[in-house]
């Protein structure tokens, strides 16, 4: 694989990071229109600090959630560029 070919780790960050972040925050939403669901008991295990709900837990969430999405970006990218090498070698 040459190297224009790579996959890029800033755009795969950004866009992960951003579907997590829009992800938690439609969880929130959905939790506030219909209280009676369980599904932020989910989310609130993988996001330390975070409770339902408040503004500050809130942007915290979404803090952590983007976060999330840059760390498996971080693992991701490298992982798949140096396989993708090996495998057109």
């Amino acid at each position: 694989m040459s190297d224009s070919k790579l996959v890029r780790i800033y755009p795969v960050g950004m866009a992960l990071g951003v579907l997590l972040a829009v992800s938690f925050a439609l969880c929130v939403i959905f939790g506030l229109i219909f209280p009676d669901s369980t599904m932020y008991q989910a989310w609130l295990p993988l996001l330390p600090g975070v409770s339902w709900i408040s503004w500050p837990s809130a942007l915290l969430g979404l803090v952590e959630s983007f976060a999330y999405g840059w760390y498996i970006a971080v693992i991701f990218v490298p992982a798949l560029n140096f396989f993708a090498r090996r495998a057109s070698a």
